[in-house]
């Protein structure tokens, strides 16, 4: 990736780099390292290479824990800048990314000298970007994902001042940074660029202060959806029995020692047991995708305590994130993004075959084109799950069975192996495309 840096940026941008502050934040991992070439011509004075990472993700595809993680992340990296003597242009979510479960910033031009007396020209995005996709959860037992990719600036202020509970209006926290930031923007309490332009200055230790407090009730923060959703204990509520389960493992593991994949895909990764599994197998790396963000907040923990790489992120499979924003490519689709050495689709294709008919052969064809090689669970109409599907609606599906989805996938790849792992008799294949 490269990046340029205008004669009008550079004195800001050589001010950064000779204070030291890019080494200094790459060598602790919070910023993607950069090399430097002059140039000095046509009005750009460098050209910058920047290291890729493994996958560009989006706000509206983080769990909750995510998110908050990286809000905390961005404070942190803003007080770190403050007591250098530098700071943040802007506040956008996007420019965090991830590397595993771990942020790291991504855009150099962002940070800046700290010139004194000035005001935080970035909270109102932050509140919007970070702060009230998080409060939707905490306050309103609500997710944010399909509301943030719907709206891709975030949750407006606005919004969020009309739906948040009049009982918390009261709190410091919200009256600050919810109510008041509406009422700048509304003009109701006088607009924030007014007070900026007004000469009227922000004490350095204010700023800190403020920064400070914030991080403190965004630590807080935690899931106000306190009933548990059909997924969040799959893990322990399944169908199989030990030896089914250590059946789903050993096939796993055979997989990654056969294909060797160095990064992998799992759809449908509930709490990550069999993302944990790939990389023990010799896996380098996991994302993994779920609907349920309840499990999505398990898997992270998992993630985290045992100090994995995975990072498991929210996915609607029937409605994927779309290539969107400026021109459609602003913000680029999960089937240009995500693309990696192996597949695992475990107890998955039935949810879009039998619950929202998806055509068999249509749904095979993407799973394959996702990975080169990978192993898909087929669960038959045998299979308890799919039964309690099928208990409400009709039957529809004449030809779902396991002999029908080998062919759809004989159709689109080598099947290397299948093997039986359930009394109910799910199948695990192993294809390669």
């Amino acid at each position: 990736m490269f990046r340029a840096v205008s004669s009008y940026g550079a004195p800001d941008y050589e001010a950064v780099r000779d204070a030291g502050i890019f080494a200094a934040l790459s060598e602790k991992g919070w910023l993607v390292p950069i090399r430097e070439e002059v140039l000095g011509t046509d009005g750009t004075a460098y050209m910058l290479q920047v290291d890729r990472i493994p996958w560009i993700t989006y706000p509206y595809e983080w769990s909750f824990e995510l998110l908050k993680t990286a809000a905390l992340f961005h404070i942190d990296l803003h007080l770190d800048l403050l007591d250098r003597g530098f700071t943040l242009s802007d506040a956008t979510a996007y420019n965090v990314q991830f590397i595993g479960p771990k942020p790291v910033f991504i855009d150099h031009l962002s940070i800046r000298p700290y010139r004194d007396g000035e005001f935080w020209t970035g909270h109102r995005q932050f509140c919007e970007q970070f702060l009230n996709p998080l409060l939707l959860r905490a306050y309103l037992g609500r997710s944010h994902n399909a509301w943030y990719r719907g709206s891709m600036e975030g949750i407006a202020v606005a919004d969020m001042a009309a739906m948040i509970p009049t009982h918390r209006k009261f709190s410091w926290n919200v009256f600050t940074n919810v109510v008041l930031q509406n009422r700048f923007q509304t003009g109701t309490s006088g607009d924030a660029a007014k007070i900026s332009m007004s000469g009227r200055s922000f004490p350095k230790q204010a700023f800190v202060a403020m920064l400070r407090q914030l991080r403190k009730w965004v630590y807080s923060l935690a899931p106000g959806d306190k009933v548990k959703t059909v997924w969040a204990d799959y893990s322990l509520t399944n169908t199989y029995s030990d030896s089914e389960r250590g059946a789903k493992h050993r096939f796993i593991s055979d997989y990654v020692a056969d294909a060797k994949p160095k990064t992998v895909v799992d759809l449908g990764c509930n709490t990550g047991e069999y993302s944990e599994r790939a990389l023990s197998a010799g896996a380098e790396a996991v994302i993994g995708f779920d609907y349920d963000v309840q499990a999505l907040d398990q898997a992270y923990h998992r993630t985290v305590d045992k100090g994995l790489n995975i990072l498991p992120l929210f996915l609607d499979a029937r409605n994927p994130s779309p290539s969107q924003g400026w021109m459609g490519k602003e913000r680029t689709g999960f089937g240009e993004r995500v693309k990696a050495d192996g597949l695992l689709a475990l107890a998955f294709e039935h949810h879009l075959a039998i619950a929202h008919n998806v055509p068999l052969d249509q749904l095979v064809s993407w799973l394959v084109s996702l990975a080169p090689t990978g192993v898909i669970e087929f669960v038959p109409k045998t299979d308890p799950t799919v039964q309690k599907m099928l208990a409400l609606r009709e039957d529809i599906f004449r030809n779902y069975d396991a002999s029908e989805f080998e062919r759809q996938l004989a159709a689109s790849a080598e099947i290397v192996r299948a093997e039986v792992v359930s009394q109910s008799e799910r199948v695990l294949f192993q294809y390669r495309r």
